[in-house]
């Protein structure tokens, strides 16, 4: 009986996912090294192995969908991996080069770091408990911002500050900007404000010669400026979940390359949130999907 009860593994999700993990812990490693030497290059190599494990994120999800094996045990893992890599890594990135070194009053870089840290945390838990009832949210997006987003604008824009500063492990009152920016996603992650997934976006899409070019152009200027492109894209993203309430639907369903889903009932919300079962979800939603992906 316990055999039949074993979950089926995907193998190329999960390797996908094994990626995340593996790039978060890295991560945290080269966090620890960094602290005993005078350069910023284990600072860096954190900081490379962070976003390459949004890029790992990004993929295990996509590579799911595709072979149709989307599974609530890669749900799982990848919320694991999440935490690893999108939450641990990031808040001690910052708290090392840049939120210690805030003392007055004392404990408040500490506190900033834990705070974000449990954001992301909460953030996940509330994403699976809705995943878990079968219920979709009223966009083909996300409830709060996503945490590897969250941890793709700290990573970035510490990138950038270190570059900045010659590879001067002191960052001055930058770190006042980024204590701030962390409280800030920590708020993000937690709210109601919708970003847009772009997981429409795979093989089959269909786009004008012109967006084929600047796509191509984006790619390869990111390339060839990796010290601050980065945090340009990621702080793009951000800002147009902040504005996103005030952009036309037609500009949206353009931007985000997908079309508008039918509201998700508030019943059916509370529902999820509190533990209901999955058919007592769809009663309220008959019309929600079975699958959904971080």
């Amino acid at each position: 009986m316990s055999h039949e009860l074993e979950p089926r593994i995907p193998v190329l999700p999960t390797l996908m996912t094994a990626g995340n993990i593996l790039c978060g812990f890295v991560a945290i490693l080269e966090i620890f090294d960094g602290r005993h030497l005078s350069m910023n290059q284990h600072y860096h190599y954190a900081i490379v192995f962070i976003l390459l494990a949004c890029l790992f994120d990004a993929l295990d999800g996509r590579v799911a969908r595709m072979g149709g094996t989307e599974s609530p045990f890669g749900r799982e893992l990848d919320s694991l991996a999440d935490i690893v890599s999108f939450g641990v890594a990031p808040a001690l990135l910052v708290h090392d080069i840049v939120l210690k070194e805030i003392d007055t009053p004392k404990g408040l870089g500490w506190l900033i770091s834990c705070v974000y840290l449990v954001c992301g945390a909460m953030r996940l838990a509330r994403f699976n408990c809705l995943a878990a009832a079968d219920v979709k949210s009223s966009m083909k997006g996300f409830r709060g911002c996503p945490i590897p987003a969250a941890a793709g604008v700290i990573s970035s824009l510490t990138l950038l500050i270190i570059w900045l500063d010659s590879n001067e492990k002191e960052i001055g009152n930058w770190k006042y900007v980024l204590a701030g920016l962390m409280a800030l996603l920590s708020y993000l992650m937690v709210s109601n404000l919708e970003y847009p997934s772009f997981k429409a976006v795979n093989w089959r899409t269909k786009r004008s010669f012109h967006w084929v070019l600047v796509t191509i152009f984006v790619i390869a200027f990111t390339v060839m400026n990796w010290h601050w492109m980065p945090a340009v894209l990621f702080v793009s993203y951000l800002m147009y979940g902040l504005v996103r309430p005030w952009v036309s639907r037609k500009w949206r369903q353009e931007i985000e390359i997908e079309a508008e889903t039918v509201e998700l009932d508030p019943e059916a919300e509370t529902l999820a949130l509190n533990g209901a079962d999955a058919d007592n979800a769809e009663k309220h939603h008959p019309d929600s999907s079975s699958t959904v992906q971080i």
